[in-house]
């Protein structure tokens, strides 16, 4: 089936871990073998290959580029125009991939409604090149707003205004205080360009006055649920219900810490936690729970965003595995068509009225 995932750090996993996604997993996991200078070298779940295999032909592909102020102990940069030129960095990768058509840009309705023809008429799917909708994780290498019209003009369609800590115009995960007048002015000018807020990584202030300050198209491309993990990572229901009410799409992460209580990063083992795909399913099914049917869900997995194998569902090898969750939604009790709307059809119905704005 046809699957959108609406979270993945492919120009991250390719310049800072150094992988060539167009290589068979096997390779890339086989070349980091002995490696040891990040947790998940050789446990690598996601490739151009196995994307085409799981026939994930649509992804929301990630800038992400953290800004630190002297004694932040996170790791960033030192300025946020160092920032961006991370940012540049990895655009220039992913405008690389379409140069060697491994990726085509998706940034409007006629480039998205060619694309889906293509990948459901046409070419064998294990030629077609996967289609990336462009987002920024943490707005702090925007150095001023005149560069959030430049990164529009690169594509931009996506934002989240911070990811974790405090950031130069909101506060994220592990975090705590509102937007600021630098945030609310980045609302602003998001509106009028009509990018997407994605309001995953922000902190509970920050949440709820960006949602009170924007008003234009909101999802959370990958989230879980506070009730099932009670971290602030996770949106609590009241959240999870303001999202709904704005017709927001919340996609499920595949991070095992996100998925299951009392995970400790570095020393819990998904099989010993009983960590698999069936826990992501349990944080969907309580958001249908909570909308009263299945049209605010989707995937959101966040694989190999600074974790692989050991910190993911102990029967999720690679991305491709994405196909075995129909199967787990049909055991739930869950339709047909709202298998559709769970794989793509929710991000696609999303993003067409987004768009046709």
């Amino acid at each position: 089936m046809f699957t959108i995932d609406a979270h993945l750090d492919l120009s991250m996993n390719a310049l800072e871990w150094n992988r060539d996604l167009r290589k068979p997993l096997s390779e890339t996991n086989r070349r980091e073998n002995g490696m040891v200078d990040k947790p998940d070298r050789g446990k690598a779940t996601v490739c151009i290959p196995e994307l085409r295999k799981g026939e994930v032909g649509l992804v929301v592909a990630t800038q992400i580029a953290r800004y630190v102020s002297e004694g932040n102990p996170l790791p960033g940069w030192h300025s946020p125009e160092q920032a961006w030129a991370q940012t540049q960095g990895q655009l220039a990768w992913y405008k690389a991939m379409e140069d060697a058509g491994e990726m085509v840009q998706i940034n409007d309705l006629e480039s998205l409604e060619k694309h889906l023809h293509l990948w459901l008429f046409e070419l064998p799917w294990s030629y077609k090149p996967i289609g990336y909708i462009l987002s920024l994780e943490g707005a702090d290498s925007i150095v001023n707003l005149s560069y959030l019209e430049k990164a529009y003009e690169n594509g931009l369609r996506a934002l989240g205004p911070a990811h974790y800590g405090p950031g130069r115009y909101a506060n994220g995960t592990d975090a705590t205080g509102g937007l600021g007048p630098n945030g609310k002015e980045l609302l602003k000018e998001m509106e009028r360009l009509n990018i997407i807020l994605d309001a995953t990584h922000l902190c509970d202030d920050s949440f709820w006055e960006a949602l009170a300050n924007y008003n234009g198209p909101v999802w959370a491309s990958h989230n879980n649920c506070r009730a099932l993990v009670n971290h602030n990572r996770q949106f609590s229901d009241d959240q999870l219900k303001a999202l709904i009410e704005r017709g927001a799409v919340i996609g499920g992460a595949l991070d095992a810490w996100m998925m299951v209580p009392n995970w400790e990063r570095g020393k819990s083992n998904p099989r010993e936690m009983d960590c698999n795909l069936e826990k992501m399913i349990d944080h969907m099914d309580h958001i249908c729970q909570l909308a009263g049917n299945a049209n605010h869900i989707g995937i959101g997995s966040d694989l190999d965003g600074a974790f692989g194998r050991e910190q993911c569902p102990y029967d999720l090898e690679t991305i491709a595995d994405f196909q075995k969750i129909p199967n787990l939604l049909t055991k739930r009790g869950y339709s047909p068509t709202d298998l559709k709307k769970i794989m793509h059809g929710n991000w696609l119905g999303f993003l067409k009225n987004a768009w046709e704005k």
